[in-house]
């Protein structure tokens, strides 16, 4: 089994939806033998740059362990979710279980 880093963006309109999806794609990783190392939610965040005339989106991280197989039926879910606007899957050597920059960020704001 490989590792993976998965980020996508939620519409900002379907916020309250995200935690249905996160589930919805745990459970799927681990029905076929993966695992979830890492699961942050950034929450609502400015995007860089309009993407169809929408200004923020809410983000969501993943850390897996799984199948290569499993990674293309995960990106195939994203590209046929309305909510999802965008998605990164990136390969990682380890897996990695520390919290995130943003993280640390988001909370040191939240203090």
């Amino acid at each position: 089994m490989r590792h993976y880093e998965v980020v996508f963006l939620v519409h900002p309109d379907q916020s309250e939806q995200v935690p249905g999806m996160v589930e919805r794609f745990t459970q799927t990783i681990e029905a076929d033998g993966g695992k979830v190392h890492r699961q942050e939610d950034w929450g609502r965040r400015q995007l860089a740059y309009p993407i169809e005339k929408i200004h923020k989106a809410h983000y969501v991280m993943l850390n897996i362990e799984c199948n290569p197989a499993l990674v293309d039926e995960l990106q195939s879910n994203f590209r046929f979710n309305d909510a999802v606007i965008r998605h990164v899957v990136l390969n990682r050597s380890e897996a990695v279980t520390e919290k995130s920059s943003i993280l640390k960020q988001k909370e040191k704001e939240e203090r």
